[in-house]
């Protein structure tokens, strides 16, 4: 072969091994630096989420709704990102022919992050779930919110129809201010008015459970208060409440209200607090929040102190109900919660009669007293009251009489032997 022919022939091999070899070079290196770069940003965003779940578990305690939600955006972000990069990663990479050790290595990592990301998915659902727990419960408070101010609001127009509330304009900005923090007579006269409808509205449950049993009503009244000569039968029923009078006034004269417990003494303001706090709540609410709360001790000792466990048995056919109570419990029955509240009332009464400077002090008048319109009012209201020597005699006290410096508030009584108008 010629020499120029051989020259040719190696030019060509030469030609051909100069079009390969660099460019696969170049590939590779590309695909190297590719992939490197595609690990570096997976750790990266699993670093910021393992960042983000720490904060999402701090807002939990304390619970803050706002750094919650704040904290499960930071999560969802790196997430979609972890997402990017997985669907990236697939783009590029559909199906390699075969996989290196190194790139195996890769896979492994990529699998065990990958692993790794479901289960934050996991804990980040449950996270959410219990954010609209949460946030179910924020609503029904704030319902019960509302529910509180609407109830707020008919009672201010109560008070401001009684004149307990102060007038401001329409345009007022103390619409939320219930009371002033003047004390006068009359609010105490509203509160008093209020305590004795209390005492009748209980006494009538009490009667019917009595009726029901069949009690004798004429003999269980005439062992309250013997010797009475009632104008009309009816009456009979002002004997039940002397009763519960009697009973429920025991100690009022007392800052204690005859509760045993510690540390009683507090300020008048205190006092004056306590009946502003609590003149709106039920009653069972406040002793399920406090059940051995001195309000929810002066309940259960005033319970057994006017029922009696004759009652009970007779009423119920046995003593569940007074053990619950003598165990410490609060019992949900209907007649329970009508004797709370006549408690709260009387409660209610002795911390606004104990917001006075000086506070307010009780009284009462011995049955068979004479007649005295200064100090006493007549429970029936169409009773014939005469003069001098025919002035009626106190058969028995109904509710006590008050004191408020140098005013009186009159005791309610129930006159023997008079004689009613029609």
């Amino acid at each position: 072969m010629p020499p120029s022919g051989l020259r040719e022939i190696q030019n060509r091999e030469n030609n051909n091994q100069k079009v390969h070899p660099q460019p696969m070079e170049e590939s590779i290196t590309q695909n190297q630096e590719a992939m490197e770069s595609m690990i570096s940003k997976i750790f990266t965003n699993i670093s910021s989420l393992k960042a983000a779940y720490i904060q999402l578990q701090a807002a939990h305690t304390p619970y803050d709704p706002d750094k919650i939600q704040a904290a499960d955006k930071l999560v969802i972000e790196e997430l979609k990102n972890l997402s990017e990069l997985k669907h990236s990663y697939r783009d590029s990479n559909p199906k390699p022919p075969s996989a290196s050790p190194e790139d195996s290595r890769l896979a492994a990592e990529i699998r065990e992050q990958q692993s790794l990301l479901k289960t934050y998915e996991v804990m980040v659902k449950k996270f959410q779930s219990q954010i609209q727990i949460k946030d179910s419960e924020i609503l029904e408070l704030q319902q019960q919110i509302q529910e509180s101010n609407q109830k707020r609001v008919k009672l201010e127009r109560k008070l401001k129809q009684r004149g307990l509330l102060a007038k401001d304009s329409e345009d007022s900005e103390e619409e939320n201010v219930l009371f002033s923090m003047d004390l006068t007579p009359s609010l105490f006269s509203a509160v008093v008015e209020s305590t004795y409808k209390s005492i009748h509205d209980f006494s009538k449950p009490l009667i019917n459970l009595m009726k029901a049993a069949g009690w004798d009503l004429d003999a269980a009244a005439n062992s309250i208060q013997p010797s009475v000569l009632y104008a009309k039968r009816p009456h009979k029923k002002y004997a039940f409440e002397s009763h519960i009078c009697q009973r429920m006034f025991s100690g009022f004269d007392e800052e204690s209200f005859s509760v045993k417990a510690e540390n009683l003494t507090v300020s008048r303001e205190s006092f004056f607090h306590q009946f502003l706090a609590l003149r709106a709540m039920d009653p069972l609410d406040i002793l399920s929040q406090n059940p051995d709360s001195i309000f929810g001790k002066f309940c259960r000792s005033k319970y057994l102190l006017v029922v009696h466990p004759k009652m009970e048995v007779s009423f119920f056919g046995n003593l569940d109900q007074r053990n619950y109570v003598m165990s410490g419990g609060h019992p949900r029955t209907p007649f329970y919660q009508a004797f709370l509240k006549l408690a709260k009332s009387i409660w209610l009464l002795h911390r606004l009669a104990f917001s006075f400077e000086p506070k307010v002090t009780v009284f009462q008048v011995r049955n068979g007293s004479e007649f005295s319109e200064v100090f006493m009012e007549s429970v029936v209201k169409n009773v014939i009251v005469g003069d001098g020597d025919d002035k009626p005699k106190v058969g028995f006290m109904v509710m006590p009489g008050f004191r408020i410096g140098g005013s009186v508030l009159q005791c309610l009584v129930y006159l023997s032997g008079v004689k009613c108008t029609e």
